[in-house]
């Protein structure tokens, strides 16, 4: 991951017939993300195929025009009411122009349609909100549709889920341009502290009684991760046994247990390598692995690089900058 310098312009793309929820939840996330210098991380702004962009009451006004999205390092299609129907020649050249020079597009919900009408997924894998991703399957046969996931990087072009899926898409993309820190306090600013990878289940079961709610047992791991703790551990802090925790560790998370611990510290590792000065053993400790040498191997496995290397690729960005939350 190369970390963004600078601020990045973000189009969102107002198409006829927007979705609201996706159209507003990307402009204000960008809108308050910070570098870790105070600056703004994003300038994000509407452009259309057209100066004004209408859904049922609520109107975009001064939409900018689809040639200055070549200013633009980085193109969010929010969804449609109607996908279905929405054919716009000029979009799909833009956006396919877009990524030809190498920026980056990323739809939310429905848009995953404006993106494969585009041909810009023949090929991928590709995620839309669950009640849709049967539609766009059959429509595009070219695309190889994923049913139960929050969203999918394929690098210069993602999708997402629906509604808070989309969230989870905007956090993400902080995190590839400007680090774990940096997308924790996003994720903190806007009330949302337990992070979703993408591969979590869209459609999670919930407890059907109160006391099989895990959300207190997650919280309580993340406020222990420089601790030893066994599945064994956990299940009995949950009043339950190791095989019922099990299964509701993946019907509310998606992961087992273990899995989802091991996650977790390392989210919690690449937040202490990217602002402070420890040495590795010491995070290795701090986030509850057994040696440094362990903490190496699970980090490569997770990140793609050593915790050296992460450093190194996130050095100066973090100076002076000591806020550290890691709920």
């Amino acid at each position: 991951m190369s970390i963004a310098s600078g601020t990045l312009s973000v189009a969102i793309l107002a198409l006829p017939d927007f979705v609201p929820f996706d159209l507003s939840v990307p402009f204000q996330i960008f809108s308050e993300a910070r570098r870790p210098d105070g600056e703004p991380a994003y300038d994000p702004a509407f452009y259309g195929p057209a100066p004004v962009a209408q859904s049922g009451a609520i109107r975009i006004a001064d939409c900018r025009p689809l040639p200055d999205l070549e200013e633009c390092g980085l193109i969010v299609v929010p969804g449609l009411m109607d996908p279905l129907t929405f054919r716009h020649d000029g979009v799909a050249k833009a956006l396919k122009a877009a990524v030809s020079r190498g920026g980056r597009v990323a739809s939310i919900c429905t848009g995953a349609f404006v993106l494969a009408s585009s041909g810009l997924l023949d090929g991928l894998s590709a995620t839309t909100h669950w009640a849709c991703t049967a539609a766009l399957a059959a429509a595009f046969p070219r695309v190889r549709v994923e049913e139960d996931v929050l969203f999918v990087d394929n690098g210069q072009i993602l999708t997402s889920a629906g509604l808070a899926a989309g969230m989870d898409l905007c956090f993400h993309l902080i995190e590839r341009d400007h680090g774990a820190a940096a997308a924790e306090r996003s994720r903190d600013f806007f009330v949302s502290p337990l992070a979703r990878d993408g591969g979590q289940r869209q459609r999670l079961r919930r407890p059907d009684q109160p006391e099989n709610n895990l959300e207190p047992l997650r919280i309580w791991l993340l406020e222990n991760l420089h601790n030893a703790v066994t599945v064994e551990d956990m299940a009995k802090r949950a009043c339950m046994s190791p095989r019922s925790l099990h299964r509701r560790f993946i019907e509310q998370t998606g992961y087992p247990p273990m899995t989802w611990l091991t996650r977790a510290r390392i989210r919690r590792a690449r937040v202490l390598l990217e602002t402070g000065t420890l040495g590795i053993e010491q995070i290795a400790t701090m986030t509850g692995f057994a040696t440094a040498a362990a903490f190496r191997t699970r980090f490569r496995q997770e990140s793609g690089l050593c915790p050296t290397l992460w450093r190194r690729d996130h050095a100066g960005r973090h100076a002076g900058d000591a806020s550290e939350n890691l709920d």
